[in-house]
């Protein structure tokens, strides 16, 4: 039995939460409500808004059709790079799970956070490009005669995008993977099941946690990529964060801008909305279970 709090001790909860209260509304609350209240003011000559003035062309330019397509053409990079992202670090979280040596797979996961994100994008330019690595390589061993445009394409954007990534997929299925009772494989199987209905019927659900978190983790920065698609993709391969970058820099457009970041934000929370009541469904699915065996074992 716990022992009752002291009737004469403070409670210091509200204090300790003062600081985070304070720093969440500084530098989360307070540039969400500056890019809101941007979005519906008039553009401004030399660049900036015009204070006190009101206007929806903004979120009327969002109807652009050019505007429309980059933005389908995001939303479809960010789900491919995500799907693939999260099938290649299944495998990787599960082996990490079962291996001894799981310290030293952890630092080869976390040692490209070493290096500089730009430095690693600038690393593939050199290795998919006319004159890079990979072409060398190809013409040396004579299987091509003419350089591969390796680069400046939609496929290499989504490449770089799953390595950029990748390591925010693994580590969460892994922390969640490792928790995961082996045994209950083993059973599956001596029940009849095979290897791989075992893992589909009996792993993935009981990693469901892990994979939300994954997903999370990136679909969220790859929806919002700016410089990947820069730097390694085409004209064909121009995303929002682009979009953004350039109506503040060289269309001097700030309610356009803030227009679009609005979307990305409103898209990203909705897909963050959706993965917690998924998380809330199972979770609610496994009280329940747990309630029912429970109650057998009680009845018997």
């Amino acid at each position: 039995m716990s022992a009752a709090p002291c009737p004469g001790k403070k409670n210091y909860g509200p204090l300790y939460s003062t600081a985070l209260a304070i720093w969440l509304t500084i530098f989360f609350l307070a540039p969400l409500l500056i890019i809101v209240v941007y979005s519906f003011m008039k553009k401004d000559l030399h660049g900036g808004v015009i204070l006190g003035s009101f206007s929806l062309d903004a979120y009327r330019a969002l109807g652009n059709p050019s505007l429309i397509l980059i933005t389908a053409r995001t939303i479809i990079t960010s789900v491919c790079a995500t799907v693939i992202t999260i099938i290649i670090a299944l495998p990787c979280g599960y082996y990490m799970a079962k291996s001894r040596n799981q310290t030293f797979l952890l630092l080869l996961i976390i040692i490209p956070f070493w290096t500089n994100f730009m430095i690693r994008v600038f690393a593939w330019r050199n290795i998919l490009g006319n004159n890079g690595f990979l072409n060398e390589f190809l013409m040396r061993l004579k299987l091509i005669q003419e350089y591969i445009p390796f680069m400046y394409n939609q496929k290499a954007v989504v490449l770089v995008l799953i390595y950029m990534y990748l390591p925010y997929a693994i580590l969460p299925l892994f922390s969640t993977i490792d928790k995961f009772d082996f045994s209950l494989l083993e059973a599956a199987r001596d029940l009849g099941a095979s290897k791989s209905m075992s893992m589909f019927r009996v792993l993935l659900p009981n990693i469901r946690s892990g994979i939300y978190t994954s997903v999370i983790f990136t679909f969220i920065p790859i929806f919002g990529a700016y410089a990947v698609p820069l730097l390694v993709g085409g004209t064909d391969s121009y995303m929002l964060g682009n979009v953004v970058a350039d109506q503040l820099t060289k269309a001097r457009n700030w309610p356009l801008a803030s227009a679009i970041s609005m979307v990305l934000t409103l898209i990203t929370t909705a897909g963050i909305l959706v993965m917690m009541a998924f998380q809330k469904r199972d979770a609610q699915r496994t009280d329940e279970l747990a309630k029912l065996v429970e109650g057998q074992g009680v009845s018997n």
